[in-house]
């Protein structure tokens, strides 16, 4: 009989809460979930007495399994253990149950009927109640600024342990997740949303662990080298989005953007490309007498770097056609800046002809700052207008509760099973 449902339970080091807490998930699983399921403790390099708690409840309880992995990492865990699973959902959870079990059948429901491809649980959605401290709570909203600012995503918590994804999802997408550790969860749901999948997001009870392990300042550092990468991935066209999208998406070639989500993202480019453009100035100054020729200068490089990266990650517009055409579009928007700040600097020199480069540099800031709102209607409305999307051809259907076979991915240590 096929299972329905696999729950993977990643420890490390966790003897002191393992037995207790996967007693609770079965108990729960067995008095609320109507199929067939299988919790997955995967015991990633614990040197504790971890893997032999596992085994002793393999051999008492009925559905659960253990697998052992010879080096860490929470992505390597998870997707060695969905990747070899025969199930039709694929879950997983943190072993200190910090969200409320409740949330489970809302999270898997909407996989088993079809209606979406990934489910999360979110801490940071209105109807949520979490308890945490200060400290946990800046580092969410943090993490997710800035990944709406960068990658311009939608969902709202890609950190909760608390997800679950089809099993014909997960054969398109766990190939192409390159992280090992942390930021592997973000990976995959910035796939997956690109690749047109929809994510049921669950507002989840949750609990903060006080006794977490999780070192944020590394973390942090990972998850920005993983932004950066993934965006860059994407940006290059090296990620095969469009190809998931047309065997299993749900999207057009064009996703609509909130004008919100695209004012974020406008403003983090505005501000490095204003940090371009006042950095130049400042350092043309050192060598170009006249302060009108420096800040043109310095202004056309941002306005060309400014285009670009509106083109990609406010108004994701992606492939070479019409990008001759946008810089063009975008080099008319920026006469208006260069007009409104040479007239600044313009009427400087009138008032105080004396002034020094910082006072000229203040100048620029502010006049290239009240031109940013008709910058941005401009290439709303004008630039990066966008025409009637193109659906994408529609793959090979999903048959509804078919299982889509995976390939095991290339363990990089020694594995051992017990079922």
């Amino acid at each position: 009989m096929t299972t329905v449902l696999d729950v993977v339970v990643r420890v490390h080091n966790e003897e002191a809460a393992l037995t207790a807490s996967v007693n609770v998930l079965h108990e729960h699983l067995t008095r609320t979930f109507p199929h067939s399921f299988r919790i997955t403790v995967v015991d990633n390099a614990s040197t504790d007495a971890t893997w032999q708690l596992a085994q002793r409840l393999v051999a008492t309880l009925p559905d659960v399994a253990a697998v052992r992995l010879e080096d860490k990492g929470r992505g390597r865990a998870l997707k060695q253990a969905w990747s070899q699973s025969d199930a039709l959902v694929l879950a997983y959870m943190d072993v200190d149950l910090s969200t409320d079990l409740e949330a489970l059948g809302p999270l898997v429901a909407p996989l088993l009927s079809g209606h979406s491809d990934l489910a999360i649980g979110t801490r940071l959605h209105r109807g949520a109640r979490v308890v945490c401290g200060p400290q946990r709570e800046v580092i969410s909203r943090c993490g997710n600024l800035v990944l709406r600012s960068a990658l311009g995503v939608q969902f709202t918590d890609a950190q909760c342990g608390f997800k679950a994804i089809r099993a014909d999802a997960a054969a398109e997408l766990l190939p192409l997740v390159e992280d090992t550790s942390w930021f592997f969860d973000t990976e995959l749901l910035v796939l997956a949303e690109r690749s047109g999948l929809r994510i049921h997001e669950v507002p989840v009870d949750w609990v903060d662990d006080p006794d977490s392990r999780v070192a944020i300042a590394s973390t942090a550092r990972d998850d920005l080298r993983g932004v950066w990468r993934v965006g860059r991935g994407l940006a290059r066209r090296r990620l095969p989005v469009d190809e998931v999208a047309a065997r299993i998406g749900h999207r057009t070639e064009r996703a609509p953007h909130s004008t919100g989500a695209e004012l974020s993202v406008f403003a983090v480019i505005g501000v490095i490309s204003t940090g371009l453009h006042l950095g130049g100035f400042m350092l043309l100054r050192q060598v170009v007498e006249s302060p009108t020729a420096a800040n043109a200068a310095a202004l056309l490089v941002a306005a060309v770097a400014n285009t670009w990266a509106n083109r990609r990650w406010t108004f994701r517009v992606r492939g070479r056609a019409g990008a001759a055409r946008h810089q063009l579009q975008g080099l008319l928007v920026f006469a208006l800046t260069l007009a409104l700040t040479t007239a600044g600097l313009d009427l400087l020199a009138a008032v105080a002809p004396a002034a020094p480069t910082w006072v000229e540099t203040v100048v620029v800031a502010v006049t290239t700052a009240v031109a940013t709102a008709g910058k941005f209607l401009a290439m709303k409305l004008w630039v990066f207008a966008p025409s009637s999307p193109r659906p994408v051809p529609p793959g090979p259907s999903r048959g509804q509760g078919s299982t889509t076979a995976m390939e095991s991915p290339e363990s990089s240590g020694r594995t051992s099973v017990v079922r």
